[in-house]
């Protein structure tokens, strides 16, 4: 059985980034010497204007299957133990097929997830937007996956374009993409954040009140 505990996970910092927005997180990632883009991750499903979902990564990666009947054991249980909170990550980069629509996002929603990212196709995207929930993947497809692929495993590293997400690092996403923050960088991203935060709302208030951009940015 996989471990599902996420005791250790800093909710503090997971909160003191919810503030900021993707470019913000990743620029404070950047300056870290840190890089965390999900490459070509989007969101898909329903995200409020200005809103965001951050929290920590419950991972599940897919192989290839030619199995019928919906083997999806094991994402089902990734899903039913997920922490309220958590963030469901899939690589079901393996074969065509969408593994997330209306259903999984119902289930990832009631249990309390915070948002579903796959790294593959999603579907159903007017129910899923009706439900009001974050779903981010490369792009729809109608396709689904039986005969196609399985999930095989959970709570394991897996790998999105140059970003490896382990389970319990923390995601960030918004309109904008998808980043993947380390566990053990979490809180000096955050203080980075912070600061950078702060340096941005000094710059947009100068700018409004008047001041050139040349003379305002770079702080």
């Amino acid at each position: 059985m996989p471990d599902f505990d996420y005791t250790d996970t800093d909710w503090q910092a997971i909160e003191r980034l919810s503030k900021w927005y993707s470019g913000d997180i990743h620029d404070s990632m950047e300056a870290l010497g840190l890089w965390g883009h999900l490459d070509g991750i989007r969101l898909l499903g329903a995200l409020g204007d200005g809103e965001v979902v951050c929290g920590p990564a419950v991972t599940v990666l897919f192989g290839p299957s030619d199995r019928k009947g919906e083997p999806q054991d094991v994402y089902h249980n990734a899903i039913d133990n997920a922490p309220k909170g958590g963030i469901l990550v899939c690589d079901a980069s393996c074969a065509p097929g969408s593994c997330s629509g209306e259903l999984m996002s119902t289930g990832a929603k009631n249990r309390g997830a915070a948002a579903t990212i796959v790294n593959g196709t999603v579907r159903d995207l007017a129910q899923v937007r009706k439900l009001g929930y974050p779903l981010f993947g490369l792009e729809p497809s109608p396709v689904g996956v039986t005969g196609k692929k399985e999930p095989i495993e959970a709570q394991v590293p897996i790998t999105i374009g140059r970003v490896t997400v382990r389970p319990g690092d923390v995601i960030f996403g918004d309109i904008d993409g998808v980043v993947c923050i380390p566990k053990e960088h979490l809180g000096a991203v955050a203080d980075q954040a912070d600061m950078l935060g702060v340096h941005e709302a000094a710059a947009r208030d100068r700018i409004l009140s008047g001041e050139k951009l040349q003379s305002v940015w770079p702080a």
